[in-house]
């Protein structure tokens, strides 16, 4: 499984189906699957989620208001090369070859199989990685006098060890791997739990107070994690 993995252990997935329920299934699919999972329900709006998140693979439906499963993924291959499989009804023949020949890279066949779905998810992103298409992050990161090692899920301030939870170890690893980069309480929470909550931002807010609470000489007025109002939450410190 290790092969299949971003640096911090998750693929992040769109699911776009303007059918909630169709949606909600493959949540239920592709969970406990290590993906970290997002929704959107018009090509125009997926077009803006890989704007605004680094997303590694799509699930498509062909039609859809606003913007068609065809037209999205042809204005999407005018800038990534992220794999797109559309999802088809029965009857939808020629838009699944048109589809491929804008630029899709599979299709699936409504109604869903549980076990095809996941397999074409895993072999698209297997390929994905194998030419290329997601560089892989070292598992070694130093920030200012935060070093993190994750083979060896450790981590030291300053040269002295410090424990984290695994739900703290993934925070931190996360905003380390991405140094400057802004994530809001929902993008965190999604990508160490899988899913998105109610409760994210309280949650991720609690514990972002902890991991300060160790890796900081300040807490109140922190060095490395900084708190982006209204947007969310990043780190700074030069990067080594």
């Amino acid at each position: 499984m290790a092969s299949e993995r971003t640096g911090y252990g998750l693929y992040n997935i769109l699911i776009c189906d303007d059918d909630r329920d169709i949606v909600a299934a493959l949540k239920i699919y592709l969970s406990g699957q290590e993906f970290a999972l997002f929704e959107a329900h018009t090509g125009r709006e997926a077009i803006e989620v890989v704007k605004s998140r680094e997303i590694h693979l799509i699930l498509m439906d062909i039609m859809m208001p606003e913007m068609d499963g065809i037209s999205a993924t042809s204005k999407l291959r005018e800038e990534y090369n992220i794999p797109i499989i559309l999802l088809t009804a029965k009857g939808e023949d020629t838009d699944k070859v048109l589809g491929l020949n804008v630029g899709a890279d599979d299709y699936i066949t409504k109604p869903f199989n549980p076990v095809e779905v996941i397999a074409r998810v895993k072999s698209a992103l297997r390929r994905y990685t194998m030419l290329g298409g997601l560089e892989r992050k070292p598992d070694h990161y130093i920030i200012g006098g935060i070093d993190l090692d994750d083979s060896g899920k450790t981590v030291t301030v300053d040269g002295e060890p410090v424990s984290l939870t695994p739900t703290e170890f993934a925070i931190l690893r996360l905003l380390m791997q991405n140094p400057g980069k802004v994530f809001s309480s929902g993008a965190i929470y999604a990508a160490v739990s899988g899913g998105m909550a109610l409760s994210a931002e309280s949650s991720v807010a609690v514990h972002i107070r902890h991991i300060r609470e160790k890796i900081e000489i300040t807490p109140s007025e922190p060095r490395y994690i900084k708190v982006v109002w209204g947007q969310g939450y990043k780190i700074e410190g030069d990067v080594k």
